[in-house]
C-alpha cells in the first residue's frame, strides 16, 4: 500500500517549478529561455540571504533595492532622460555572437593582463562610483578591501565618501584615481597631490561633463543625503578653493596642463567616437575609457560596445582601450575583449553587491564574473586573454560593426 502524504500548494514554489520545466523544454526558443532564466534569477534573489548563494550578479540588485531607500536605489539605477542609453548599453551585447571552438586543451586558464606596467589578475576593474557610504556604512573601504582580497584594480572617484588616501591604504598598489576637472585648477592640483600621496598608479580623467545629464531622480537623492552623516566627500577635506565639478570651458589643451602637473599615466574616460579617440593619440594620452557614464550623462541611445569597433580602428593598437557600460556577465566581458578592449570596468554590478552585503557582496560579484569569464574562455578554446580575438565573435544585427576577423 502506497503511503499517502499531505500535499500543500505554494504559489511561489509552483511558479518556480513551472519556470524550470519550461526552461528545460527543447521547444522553447533562445529568447524565451532568456526571459525565463531572468525570471528565475529574480525569484531566487528574493530569497538571497548570503552572497555565497548568489548564482549571478543580477540577483544582487533585487536585494539592494529592498535594503536601500528608494531615493538611493533610484540614484544608482537611473540614467538620463528616458534611460534609453542605459538600456542600449545592455542591448548591445545581444547583437554579438560568440564563435566557440572544440578539441583544444583548456585545462589551464590564465586571465591576467598587464596595463601601464602593472600586472593584473584579470581585466575586470572596479569603475569609479562616488558616495558609496550612501549604499553601505563601510562604503569605498569595503569595495577596496574586496578589490585587495580578489586582486582587482579599483578606481577611486573624486566624489568618494572616504578619501583616496584611506582607499589606497586598503588596496595598496591596486588603486587608481578618477579625476573630475574643475574650473579652479588649484583644487585639481591639490586632488592630484592627494592621489599621488595615496599611491594611485593611474589618473583617469572623466571628460564627459561639460554639464550634468538630466537625471530626474537626483534631486530626491540630494534632498535626502544633504547634511546626513553619510553625505561627506572625503577628498574635500583640507582642500582650499572652490570644489565644483565640471568645466564647460575645457579643450584638448587640458591634457598638456595635466602633463605638467602629474607624472602618472593619464587616461581619458568618456570617449565614444573615432574622432576623439584619434585626438587622444594625437595629444599623447596613455589610454582611454569608452564610457557614457553608465547612461547617466548624454541620452545618446548608443551602447558603449557599439563605439568599440571604430575606436579600436582609430587607435590602431597605439594606446590601451578600456570600456565600461552595462557589463553583467562573463560573456559580456569576453565579447569586449574579443573586439579589442584591454580591460573592462564594472560599476552598478559591484555597487549592488556592496549595498546588499558589503565587502562579501563585492567579492562575490568579482568571483562570479571571473568564473563566468573563465568558463566562456574554455568554450572558445582560449587559454589566455591574449588568445581572445576577432575570430571569436561575429555581429548579428549590425554586420559592419566588428570589421574583418
Amino acid at each position: 500500500m502506497v503511503e499517502q502524504t499531505e500535499w500543500s500548494w505554494c504559489p511561489r514554489q509552483a511558479r518556480r517549478d513551472l519556470l524550470k520545466f519550461l526552461l528545460s523544454s527543447p521547444l522553447l526558443g533562445a529568447s524565451a529561455g532568456a526571459v525565463i532564466a531572468q525570471d528565475l534569477a529574480e525569484e531566487s534573489a528574493a530569497e538571497l540571504t548570503s552572497p555565497r548563494r548568489a548564482t549571478n550578479v543580477f540577483q544582487f540588485e533585487d536585494v539592494a533595492r529592498k535594503k536601500l531607500a528608494s531615493e538611493m536605489y533610484n540614484f544608482i539605477a537611473d540614467g538620463s532622460d528616458d534611460m534609453k542609453t542605459v538600456r542600449a548599453n545592455r542591448a548591445a551585447f545581444d547583437a554579438i555572437e560568440i564563435r566557440v571552438r572544440r578539441l583544444i586543451d583548456v585545462s589551464e586558464i590564465d586571465t591576467s593582463v598587464e596595463l601601464f606596467g602593472q600586472k593584473m589578475k584579470t581585466p575586470i576593474i572596479l569603475a569609479p562610483v562616488g558616495a558609496q557610504q550612501q549604499m553601505h556604512p563601510d562604503g569605498e573601504l569595503a569595495s577596496a578591501r574586496a578589490a585587495k582580497s580578489r586582486q582587482h584594480v579599483m578606481i577611486a572617484s573624486t566624489m568618494t565618501s572616504y578619501s583616496v588616501g584611506a582607499i589606497g591604504a586598503e588596496a595598496p598598489n591596486l588603486t587608481w584615481f578618477q579625476l573630475y576637472p574643475m574650473p579652479d585648477r588649484s583644487v585639481t592640483q591639490q586632488l592630484l597631490a592627494k592621489a599621488e600621496a595615496a599611491g594611485a598608479r593611474v589618473i583617469v580623467v572623466t571628460i564627459d561633463g561639460p554639464t550634468l545629464g538630466n537625471r530626474e531622480s537626483q534631486k530626491a537623492f540630494f534632498r535626502r543625503s544633504t547634511g546626513s552623516s553619510q553625505s561627506r566627500l572625503g577628498n574635500m577635506e583640507g582642500i582650499r578653493g572652490k570644489f565644483r565639478v565640471g568645466d564647460p570651458s575645457l579643450t584638448w589643451n587640458y591634457v598638456d596642463w595635466l602633463r605638467n602637473n602629474t607624472d602618472k599615466p593619464i587616461v581619458l574616460k568618456g570617449i565614444v567616437t573615432r574622432e576623439d579617440a584619434s585626438l587622444c593619440v594625437k595629444y599623447g594620452v596613455d589610454g582611454l575609457v569608452i564610457s557614457n557614464h553608465g547612461g547617466r550623462q548624454e541620452e545618446s541611445n548608443r551602447g558603449t560596445l557599439q563605439s568599440l569597433p571604430e575606436i579600436i580602428q582609430a587607435v590602431d593598437g597605439r594606446i590601451p582601450v578600456l570600456i565600461d557600460g552595462g557589463f553583467r556577465r562573463g560573456t559580456d566581458i569576453f565579447k569586449a575583449l574579443a573586439m579589442g578592449a584591454s580591460a573592462i570596468g564594472i560599476g552598478r554590478a559591484y555597487i549592488w553587491g556592496l549595498a546588499a552585503f558589503g565587502q562579501p557582496g563585492v567579492e562575490r560579484v568579482l568571483d562570479l564574473l571571473t568564473v563566468e569569464l573563465m568558463r566562456i574562455m574554455k568554450f572558445a578554446g582560449t587559454t589566455s586573454i591574449a588568445d581572445i580575438g576577432r575570430a571569436h565573435v561575429q555581429a548579428k544585427d549590425w554586420p559592419a560593426a566588428i570589421g574583418p576577423g
